[in-house]
């Protein structure tokens, strides 16, 4: 990396280009990431598992299982009535969580 930043800086002062420089620049930009979202009212229990952060299959199944019995969530808060999940894990995947 730092032959690479050497030869970049050779570059713009030997010829003065201000390209090698702008190419450099948006390389160092860190990517737009989207965040997978998933409707905790409708997902299966695979679904689930994949898009939420610390939740495995068989959280998921136990989301799945008490969604079943109890009804819909009224809010992404009620996850945490759920056994095994907490509310570190709800605040962690707020923004991955839909109702609708």
């Amino acid at each position: 990396m730092k032959i690479l930043k050497a030869m970049l800086l050779g570059m713009v002062l030997a010829t003065g280009s201000v390209a090698a420089v702008s190419a450099y620049a948006v390389n160092k930009e860190p990517a737009i990431q989207v965040l997978p979202t998933v409707n905790i009212n409708q997902a299966n229990a695979a679904e689930l598992s994949e898009a939420l952060q610390g939740v495995g299959i068989s959280r998921a199944n136990a989301i799945v299982v008490y969604r079943q019995s109890k009804g819909p969530f009224k809010s992404a808060d009620d996850l945490a009535n759920v056994k095994g999940i907490g509310a570190a894990t709800v605040k962690r995947n707020k923004d991955r969580i839909t109702l609708k």
